[in-house]
């Protein structure tokens, strides 16, 4: 029994801008990443501390500020990489459904009640 069986006929939708950002996503996630580590080596090379600020302050307040940055860049790229992800499996063929047999699919009334719920005076009549 195979998981994913095609539909009949179905039509893929072409594609369009979520392969362009798929394809940009790697080289954001290096810049993304690389920005703020240049920017925390050039800050330990050359420390710009304020007066009466030492530089571990300083250089704590920078590997922060850095780390900070690329948790939120990687973050952020996932979340776009993620959704373009999705687009592109919508976008692809129709696949068939499993199966779902209905409770109630002859009459709303002849269904037995659904668990957690109780019986109201129309369900409790003579059979």
């Amino acid at each position: 029994m195979s998981l994913l069986r095609k539909l009949p006929n179905s039509q893929r939708s072409p594609s369009g801008l979520e392969w362009v950002v798929l394809k940009k996503l790697p080289m954001t996630l290096l810049a993304c990443t690389l920005i703020p580590l240049l920017w925390y080596a050039f800050a330990s090379l050359y420390p710009v501390t304020a007066p009466g600020e030492s530089v571990e302050k300083y250089m704590t307040g920078v590997s922060i500020a850095a780390l900070a940055t690329v948790i939120t860049a990687w973050t952020a790229v996932f979340t776009v990489a993620i959704g373009c992800v999705i687009v592109v499996l919508m976008k692809g063929p129709a696949y068939v459904a499993d199966q779902y047999p209905l409770i109630d699919a002859d009459e709303p009334g002849d269904a037995p009640p659904r668990p957690g719920k109780r019986a109201s005076s129309q369900d409790r009549r003579p059979h």
